[in-house]
């Protein structure tokens, strides 16, 4: 499965946030971003119990982030 976390980050953090979700093993792209979210990283996930985790325990966590939407691919 492959999801989109979109992240509000504190200000000036959006660089920071970025550079620390490229080094979790999930994550295959973060880039930083203008509109209502300042990064978004594209996330790989095993079933939804392991989305919730890895959300839960390793990206909401982070330092620097405020918030975070996550969207599921489909296709």
């Amino acid at each position: 499965m492959i999801g989109y976390v979109l992240i509000q980050a504190d200000p000036g953090a959006n660089k920071r946030v970025a550079e620390q979700l490229r080094k979790l093993d999930e994550v295959t792209e973060a880039h930083m971003t203008f509109g209502p979210y300042d990064v978004v990283a594209v996330v790989q996930f095993r079933d939804l119990a392991d989305m919730g985790d890895i959300i839960d325990r390793k990206i909401q966590p982070m330092p620097g982030i405020v918030d975070t939407l996550t969207c599921l691919a489909t296709d």
